[in-house]
């Protein structure tokens, strides 16, 4: 393949919310085009009606075969799915309409991905409610495209320009996050980690791991994880070679890796990830699945339904997205 401008499909995400705001948007911008051929995976109505609501006359070219599009800037190939009646997917508004048509966007780009028609994924946000209302019982992009692609050690990355962020564990309730704190699924992550940022061009990446308990146990007074289930994983890292750091206090770790003193984080749970990454780069973080088969990168918001139709939504992220996928693609091919 020719990693020069790689095909990127992108999705939509769910008609209701703002992704096709953001994606028409980002299609705006010439570093789009300079960068990759980007590939719109979704619904021609959809398009419109958001398109409409910005005062945009996007041009579209609706494609059977993948690598015929021209990619002019301000011409995108479209894949349309035509799977969605407006009416059933109302702007703004939780509907199985929009969670079913959403979740196909995903899986039709990840079966063009799996077979080497496109160099990576990126996506629009996903609402997890409306999802489920249409059946599809995941928590979230990274395990619906672990499912579709057959991955087992995956885990989700969040990259921001000053802070990257990789879990342990994401979506589920903390009970069960400290359970899943053992020493091969630390390992599995540091792997990953690793893995990721040398993808993202970091030669010799600077590991920190985060510690479960306040002040990472110190030294056992308020807990034992860290001892006993995290450490032991860091030692095996190690002797592959890799530069990681002993448990680290959760309250500081985050600040010493945005002065540089890391390159990446290694968080134990959702939220002692997300806050920090939300904080600093709510508009500009990109989400990555990594351990996949595939490349898939995403923007790290929400469905936004409070303000989908009104024009408010910030294509940042979605460039950024964009931006990271490439980089990511270049990244594999070396």
């Amino acid at each position: 393949m020719a990693y020069s401008r790689p095909i990127l499909a992108i999705t939509l995400g769910d008609p209701a919310g703002i992704g096709p705001e953001v994606v028409l948007k980002a299609l705006g911008h010439r570093e789009v085009f300079a960068a990759c051929r980007p590939l719109v995976v979704g619904d021609r109505g959809v398009l419109d009606r958001a398109a409409a609501g910005l005062d945009i006359a996007p041009r579209f070219e609706r494609i059977e075969d993948i690598r015929g599009g021209s990619y002019e800037k301000g011409t995108a190939p479209l894949l349309d799915l035509a799977n969605v009646e407006l009416a059933d997917a109302p702007v703004g508004q939780v509907s199985a309409g929009a969670g079913r048509a959403a979740v196909e966007y995903v899986m039709r780009a990840c079966d063009l991905a799996m077979a080497g028609q496109v160099e990576a994924v990126v996506t629009a946000p996903l609402n997890k409610e409306a999802m489920h209302r249409a059946g599809f019982l995941y928590p979230g992009h990274t395990e619906l495209l672990a499912e579709r692609t057959g991955a087992e050690r995956v885990s989700m990355l969040l990259v921001g320009p000053s802070l990257r962020v990789v879990h342990v564990s994401t979506h589920v309730a903390l009970e069960e996050a400290i359970g899943r704190v053992r020493p091969a699924r630390v390992l599995e992550v540091i792997e990953l980690a690793y893995n990721s940022c040398r993808m993202l061009g970091i030669g010799a990446p600077r590991i920190a791991v985060a510690g479960l308990n306040p002040h990472a146990s110190e030294n056992g007074l308020f807990g034992v994880q860290e001892a006993e289930q995290i450490q032991p994983a860091i030692e095996q890292a190690r002797a592959r070679g890799w530069t990681v750091s002993d448990p680290q206090p959760p309250d500081t770790v985050f600040l010493r890796a945005t002065r540089g003193e890391y390159d990446i984080v290694v968080a134990m749970y959702h939220d002692q990830g997300h806050i920090p990454m939300k904080l600093l780069a709510f508009d500009s973080g990109v989400n990555v699945s990594i351990g996949l088969p595939i490349i898939r990168t995403s923007v790290d918001h929400g469905t936004a339904f409070d303000i989908a139709g009104t024009g408010e939504a910030s294509e940042e992220s979605m460039l950024a997205a964009i931006r990271v996928a490439v980089t990511m693609v270049k990244g594999n091919s070396q």
